[in-house]
């Protein structure tokens, strides 16, 4: 296994961190400040205006779409290349990963596009994405069932004649309260009949359709996320669209999500994995800084054990998920989707114990708005239910290993 980058990543690399040296960590403190004004103004969900000029910014310097390895749309890098790229834009999540048009929901919904989608989806919907004008929603998770079982989903989308009829209530549907979010991909049962994996479709439902209501933001440990969007519940009441709108064929839509999850998880693990890294840093600057009975902090041993367990946590944790990137350039998201599931564990695990550490140095600074620590926190601990909670990824892992052991047994 070679882990290098390519000279391209290698390239990309330094020109993100010259990026966030230059342009995104000094912009940090204007776009809080624009994210308060917004919310005194009574618009927490629209766009700070420093994101926009991140973004050209961003274009300028050939940081763009730099997730999809297609090379008509995007960079044309590999899971492996892209892997330590999007590490270094979650040492600035709220601004880094959107200024370079690689932010989720957006990116997993553009992969469906290129991937499933019709030429004149990829036109309609694509494009515009492509080019950050607009943004999207992915409507999948549902208030009323374990949606961690993704073939329990129960909205329906129903053919009729030439329309598709959507009808269900979502959740989690980030990014949905956005005046720019004008699309959500939504999955539902459209064939009852079928086998359990079968049975659900993705359709592209835009969201000043007739019948779709956005109710509300749900918030993160308080946080309403309102600078990206929001997490939106929104309720689909026989919404009509064209039954060209269905993305795929008629059954696929499990499939589709798990092409969708499987390339995303490298994302959101490394994107974590750089929350940890900044965490780290802050961790190691403020145990120098900071006096308390008559010492610095970094002269305590507890402290000092704290710093090397999360040098060894993230170090451990990114081999895992390089090793899954470069398997997914080998065999796909379904060859590796026991590597993707481990990840999916480990690198949340991993930031967190990095995140609790370097709050706990920061004493109560740690838990207030005065460092970035605990919005972090709320950040990663999330990530431990998207995309699926740690006990379904760890139920496939367990899965995996008996089936081998069982084999083994048929052989002896």
């Amino acid at each position: 296994m070679d882990f290098a980058p390519s000279a391209r990543s290698a390239e990309l690399q330094d020109a993100v961190r010259r990026f966030l040296d230059e342009a995104v960590h000094p912009a940090e403190p204007l776009y809080h400040h624009q994210v308060a004004r917004l919310r005194e103004d009574g618009t927490p969900y629209r766009t700070p205006a420093v994101i926009e000029h991140l973004k050209t910014q961003a274009r300028e310097r050939g940081l763009w779409n730099l997730f999809l390895p297609d090379p008509e749309h995007g960079a044309g890098l590999s899971v492996l290349d892209y892997a330590p790229i999007a590490e270094l834009s979650g040492r600035s999540y709220a601004l880094a990963p959107e200024a370079m048009n690689c932010a989720a929901p957006d990116t997993g919904n553009m992969e469906v596009l290129a991937m499933f989608g019709t030429p004149e989806q990829k036109e309609r919907w694509l494009a515009p994405l492509l080019e950050g004008r607009i943004r999207s929603c992915f409507s999948m998770t549902e208030p009323d069932v374990a949606s961690s079982d993704a073939t329990n989903i129960a909205a329906r989308i129903t053919r009729d004649g030439d329309e598709y009829v959507v009808n269900g209530r979502k959740w989690w549907s980030s990014g949905a309260l956005r005046p720019e979010c004008e699309i959500a991909i939504v999955m539902g049962v459209s064939e009852p009949d079928a086998e359990r994996h079968a049975r659900h479709s993705m359709i592209l439902v835009p969201l000043d359709t007739p019948g779709v209501t956005v109710h509300r933001s749900t918030s993160v440990f308080g946080y309403d996320d309102g600078a990206h969007g929001g997490h939106g519940e929104v309720s689909f009441h026989d919404v009509r669209v064209p039954a060209s709108n269905l993305v795929g064929t008629p059954g696929s839509g499990f499939a589709i999500a798990q092409a969708r999850l499987g390339p995303g998880r490298i994302h959101h693990c490394m994107r974590a994995l750089g929350m940890g890294e900044r965490a780290l840093e802050l961790m190691t600057s403020r145990a120098i800084e900071r006096t308390a009975f008559g010492q610095p902090l970094a002269n305590q041993g507890v402290v000092r054990e704290w710093v090397a367990e999360s040098r060894l946590a993230l170090e451990q944790a990114r081999l895992l998920v390089l090793k899954t990137a470069w398997l997914i350039d080998r065999v796909g998201a379904k060859g590796a989707a026991s590597e993707i599931a481990a990840i999916k564990v480990a690198a949340p695990r991993a930031a967190l114990y990095v995140l609790d550490k370097a709050i706990q140095t920061h004493g109560a600074a740690g838990v207030s708005e005065d460092t970035p620590l605990a919005q972090m926190w709320a950040m990663v601990r999330t990530l431990r239910l998207a995309d699926g909670p740690d006990e379904v990824h760890l139920r496939s892992m367990a899965r995996v290993e008996l089936n081998l052991a069982r084999a083994r047994v048929r052989q002896s």
